[in-house]
């Protein structure tokens, strides 16, 4: 009997110490540098978005976004990048419909919600896209902008969602989009470097909302 109560209670410290390391590895999310004419920034990719995690990694690997472009910046609101059509683009060209000819199915997560740094996959219209399938190399960064209580309450009831406090906290203290919420698929943060995130988003534009000077991007995986 005792063997026998040896053997389990080695069995129990055998599996619990296999579970924890794969809660570990679990708990390990990959990062990139993203490098721009006016900074870097660090962007960890969620877990939670494996599809959009691992589409961003293979395009990152393959250096498919160096040289492309932000090419739709708004200010309080967010920038935009990953068309493959503006590595080459002319000055004044106007920007936002290339990809690859895929899309990624959308992993809508209330964890992932539009937080300033939020880092999230752009998509086509609901008419043209009911599904709201992801581009497969179109991005945003969240910049954003605080929100009162009564500006939420306005949202909620405009488009028919519920904004959880603890989010509420997050839009009225640090700020960010909400009404994009469960939208858009939220694939990443920013977790270094947001002040290049309000550089780029402050930079003057067209009419089409691109920069008059070429904003390029260089991203690179860290771990």
């Amino acid at each position: 009997m005792k063997h026998l109560f040896y053997l389990a209670a080695l069995a129990c410290i055998v599996s619990c110490s296999a579970t924890k390391k794969t809660a570990v590895k679990e708990a390990h999310e990959m990062q990139v540098m993203l490098t721009t004419d006016s900074g870097s920034m660090v962007i960890r990719l969620s877990n939670r978005t494996p599809l959009h995690r691992d589409n961003f990694v293979k395009l990152v690997k393959e250096h498919f976004f160096d040289s492309l472009l932000f090419h739709r910046v708004i200010r309080d609101f967010m920038i935009q990048g990953g068309d493959p059509a503006s590595k080459r683009a002319k000055q004044g060209q106007q920007l936002g419909e290339g990809s690859l000819p895929y899309n990624i199915p959308p992993e809508f997560d209330t964890a992932l919600f539009h937080k300033r740094g939020a880092v999230a996959a752009a998509r086509e219209s609901d008419a043209d896209n009911p599904g709201k399938k992801s581009s497969s190399t179109q991005f945003y960064i969240v910049e954003g902008k605080t929100f009162t209580d009564d500006e939420m309450d306005k949202i909620e009831e405009k488009l028919h969602i519920k904004i959880p406090e603890n989010h509420r906290v997050i839009y009225r203290t640090i700020g960010g989009t909400p009404f994009l919420d469960m939208n858009y698929t939220v694939f990443g943060e920013v977790i270094s470097g947001l002040e290049v995130v309000d550089k780029i988003a402050s930079a003057s534009t067209d009419n089409n909302d691109r920069p008059l000077k070429n904003i390029r991007m260089k991203i690179t995986m860290l771990k």
